[in-house]
């Protein structure tokens, strides 16, 4: 079969595509048969500096859609031919990709396969950012980091849904505006000024939940833009800043929390949680209730510039590899 890997860290010239042995299920495990393939930012950081990279030579790829091929022993509530989403700890880029059955879901009646590759990743994230670790309330008020891109979309779109009385976008370009507003999204801020922005916005006061996947100084300006008892969760460190560290000072004149997430160390953790939230968040695609825009698809072989097209930080919404399509 053929798959994409890579054997040194670097751009995206370091992907190459290979023949592989097609892999058997063990047991607890399917096999599917590709048909798309997210392309994550947790990708091109595998690639680039070594992101959740065991050894090498290493195989990318989070979230598929699919067929299952084969079955694992063990396995119950999956069969094969079965349309299906899954994540996968890696080896996405590929023909033919082993699973464990705990993180492969059913595909939602409705759900193309095309669609279905987005959903693994980008859905239970903003499920878990937003009610689940951010408590969202109706009436409250929302600041999103990063609000054009996968996660980004569908955030605005949820939080709305969940009753939030404003929701506020930060986007790195003012091309991007345009965009995130389609999403959900009252009014969207450009670059590091929006902690002035979300002040203006309203009256002072800040938001009460902020979404940060940037890490680093966006991160504590979006501190800075929290309201009393405001809540922050903090999901990556896109801008490859130092750890950060918050405390007394800045937690405790307002009341001030901080969390953090992460879907993949959750589905490693605690992967029936996981299959809970998935379940609540599909519907909502299911239903016709959000939407995640794709906004670029490149043939499996064409790994490379996906990941360059990715590495220009220009993308917004999501982007595929197309293994066998429909």
């Amino acid at each position: 079969m053929r798959a994409i890997e890579f054997g040194e860290f670097g751009g995206p010239e370091v992907l190459r595509i290979t023949e592989a042995p097609v892999p058997e299920p063990g047991p607890g495990e399917v096999t599917i048969d590709v048909a798309y393939t997210g392309v994550n930012f947790a990708d091109t950081q595998a690639r680039s500096v070594g992101y959740r990279v065991p050894d090498l030579p290493f195989r990318p790829g989070l979230e598929v859609s699919g067929r299952i091929r084969a079955v694992g022993a063990g396995v119950e509530g999956l069969a094969v031919g079965q349309q299906i989403a899954a994540l996968t700890p890696h080896s996405g880029y590929a023909e033919v990709v082993t699973a464990p059955a705990a993180t492969v879901f059913a595909l939602p009646g409705g759900v193309s396969l095309r669609v279905g590759a987005t959903l693994p990743t980008v859905l239970p994230t903003v499920q878990g950012l937003v009610h689940e670790i951010g408590r969202l309330r109706a009436g409250e008020t929302v600041l999103v980091q990063g609000a054009a891109g996968g996660v980004g979309t569908v955030a605005g779109q949820v939080a709305r849904l969940g009753g939030a009385g404003a929701v506020y976008g930060v986007v790195s370009r003012p091309e991007k505006v345009e965009e995130a507003l389609k999403y959900g999204y009252d009014e969207v801020f450009v670059g590091d000024d929006f902690a002035a922005g979300v002040q203006r916005a309203t009256g002072g006061r800040g938001v009460d939940l902020a979404l940060d996947p940037v890490g680093g100084d966006t991160l504590r300006r979006s501190l800075d833009s929290l309201a009393l008892f405001g809540r922050l969760v903090s999901f990556g460190n896109a801008g490859g800043g130092a750890p950060w560290q918050v405390g007394q000072p800045e937690l405790y004149p307002r009341g001030l929390s901080v969390a953090g997430f992460s879907i993949l160390t959750l589905a490693e953790n605690d992967p029936q949680t996981l299959r809970a939230i998935a379940d609540r968040s599909f519907r909502l695609v299911a239903g016709g209730e959000v939407e995640l825009p794709i906004t670029a698809e490149f043939p499996l072989e064409e790994a490379a510039e996906a990941h360059r097209l990715m590495d220009t930080r220009a993308t917004t919404g999501k982007l595929l590899l197309r293994v066998a399509g429909e």
